[in-house]
C-alpha cells in the first residue's frame, strides 16, 4: 500500500480509504455483517489505514458494523472518520450536535473518533446550521472533552461556496467529489492543499460509473491493456494530484477490494503516462456526451415517500445510456417491486412531491430524470 501525508497534520494515511457506504448486503437490504467485518479487516490487514462512515449510511447500521470490525486491535491501526448529519430536518438545535455525536460513539462503541465531519455541507447548511446554530462552539468543546480529535466537512455545492468554507479557517480536512468525469473541484483541491488542509475524495470511481464492464466498442480504446474497466485510470487520476491525501472507495466485495488494493499498492499508482492522460480526456468527454445524469448512487434521496426506487432506476438508466446494454437495463427496470433486490416502485409512482430534490447533493432534477427513465426503460 502507498501512503500520503494528511495535509499539514504531519501523519500519513493509506492512499486508498475504505468507505463504508456500500458494504455487502443481504437480500433484505441489511448489511451482511460477517462478510462486511471480514472485508473491512482484510482491507486493514493489507495496509488500509483510513476508514470512513456516517450517521446515514445503511440506515445507521454502517457505524455499528464498522465498530464491530474495529475490535480486536483494529481500531489502533486506522484513522476513524464519521460525520455529523447537520442536513437532517430534525437537526434544529445546538444541543443536537452533542446528541448525535454521543449516539454515534455508542454505535461505534468508541470513546472518540479521529475526524468528525459536518456532513454534505452546502451554502445553506453551512450558514444556517454550522454558523447559525454556533455548532463550532460545540465541536471545540467535543475536542476538549476528547470525543473528536480533528474537525472537517464533506461538501456538495459550487467551487465558490467551497472556497468560502475553506477560507473560514475552522477545518483540518475536507471530503469532496473528484473523479475523471467530475473535475469541478480540481482547483479548490489545489487551493486547499496550499493552505494545508487534508483532502479526501469521494466518488473516486464515479460512483461505480467507471467500474462498469461490457463497454461500447468505441470506448474500449481507452482501456489499459488487460483490463475491462477504467478503475485503474480512475484512481491514478485522483491520486496524481499531490494535494489529495486519500481516495475513498465504497467496497462491497472481495474482488473490488483486491483490485483496488493492487492498483494503489503499485509503484506507479500516481503517475500518469501521456497515453493515460489522453485516455482520461477521451473518457471524460465521452461520458458527458452519452449521459446527462450525474447520479453517484449515494442514495441520499432515499427513502422516497412514494416508495420510488430512485437509485436503482438511475443505475438502470446509466446502464442504458453509457454502456448501451439496453436489453438488460429494461429487464432490470421491469423487475422493480418483484424481487428482493429491486424493492419499491418504478418511476411511474412519482407524485412530484419534490422531497428528493432537497436531498440530492448533486442538484439533479430527479423528477424530470425519472420521467425520462420511465419513458426510455418501459418502452417496448
Amino acid at each position: 500500500m502507498q501512503y500520503r501525508m494528511l495535509g499539514k497534520l504531519g501523519t500519513k494515511v493509506s492512499a486508498l480509504g475504505f468507505g463504508c457506504m456500500r458494504l455487502p448486503i443481504t437480500e433484505d437490504g441489511k448489511i451482511n455483517r460477517l462478510e462486511a467485518i471480514k472485508l473491512i479487516r482484510k482491507g486493514i490487514d493489507n495496509g488500509i489505514t483510513y476508514v470512513d462512515t456516517a450517521w446515514t449510511y445503511h440506515g445507521g447500521e454502517s457505524e455499528v458494523v464498522l465498530g464491530m470490525a474495529l475490535k480486536d486491535g483494529y481500531r489502533e491501526r486506522v484513522t476513524l472518520v464519521t460525520k455529523c448529519p447537520v442536513g437532517r430536518q430534525e437537526f434544529t438545535k445546538q444541543e443536537h450536535f452533542d446528541q448525535y455525536l454521543d449516539e454515534q460513539l455508542q454505535r461505534l462503541d468508541e470513546e472518540s473518533v479521529d475526524f468528525y465531519l459536518f456532513h454534505a455541507l452546502n451554502k445553506k447548511t453551512f450558514e444556517e446550521k454550522v454558523l447559525g446554530l454556533n455548532l463550532l462552539e460545540r465541536a471545540m468543546k467535543a475536542k476538549e472533552d476528547g470525543k473528536i480529535k480533528h474537525l472537517g466537512f464533506s461538501f456538495h455545492d459550487t467551487p465558490e461556496v467551497l472556497k468560502e468554507i475553506i477560507d473560514s479557517g475552522y477545518f483540518e480536512l475536507m471530503l469532496v467529489q473528484y473523479n475523471i468525469v467530475d473535475q469541478v473541484n480540481h482547483e479548490m483541491i489545489n487551493y486547499a492543499g496550499r493552505k494545508g488542509l487534508a483532502v479526501a475524495t469521494m466518488g473516486s470511481v464515479g460512483g461505480g460509473r467507471l467500474a462498469g464492464k461490457n463497454l461500447p466498442e468505441e470506448m474500449k480504446e481507452w482501456l489499459t491493456p488487460g483490463r475491462e474497466n477504467y478503475v485503474d485510470l480512475a484512481f491514478k487520476f485522483v491520486l496524481s494530484n499531490p494535494n489529495v491525501s486519500v481516495a475513498l472507495s465504497g467496497m462491497g466485495s472481495g474482488d473490488m477490494l483486491n483490485d483496488n488494493l493492487s492498483i494503489t499498492s503499485s509503484a506507479d499508482y500516481n503517475v500518469l503516462t501521456k497515453t493515460e492522460k489522453k485516455s482520461i480526456d477521451g473518457i471524460a468527454k465521452r461520458f458527458k456526451e452519452l449521459c446527462d445524469l450525474v447520479c453517484t448512487q449515494c442514495k441520499y434521496c432515499q427513502p422516497c415517500p412514494n416508495e420510488v426506487n430512485i437509485n436503482f432506476i438511475f443505475e438502470s438508466l446509466q446502464r442504458y445510456q453509457i454502456y448501451g446494454d439496453q436489453a438488460k437495463a429494461k429487464s432490470y427496470y421491469s423487475t422493480i417491486g418483484k424481487t428482493p433486490w429491486a424493492q419499491g416502485k418504478d418511476a411511474s409512482a412519482c407524485e412530484e412531491c419534490g422531497e428528493c430534490l432537497e436531498k440530492c447533493p448533486q442538484g439533479i432534477d430527479i423528477i424530470e430524470q425519472l420521467k425520462k427513465a420511465h419513458e426510455i426503460l418501459s418502452a417496448k
